[in-house]
């Protein structure tokens, strides 16, 4: 299974960006949780099963999306790596 990274940024297959905050555990059915930050708008914060953020993309329902995964790990970089020994 995949591993969730605390302060990572994730894609949505629909082309949105996340930051995710933490995991955390729904108090009434012990279900882990995923915490995550909108990376627009009003970067207001929203939560979902974490089996659902690591769910396959359903490629019958969306044939021309290419992502495999709902919601994928991204690596930004910064621009000033470019510049290391400069």
């Amino acid at each position: 299974m995949r591993e969730i990274k605390i302060h990572g940024i994730y894609k949505h297959f629909k082309g949105d960006f996340y930051l995710v905050e933490e995991i955390a555990k729904d108090c009434e059915t012990l279900e882990s949780v995923v915490i995550y930050r909108k990376l627009y708008e009003d970067g207001s914060c929203w939560v979902r099963p974490l089996k659902d953020f690591m769910e396959k993309v359903n490629h019958e329902k969306y044939p021309n999306v290419e992502q495999e995964y709902k919601f994928e790990l991204i690596e930004p970089y910064s621009k000033r790596e470019k510049f290391k020994g400069e």
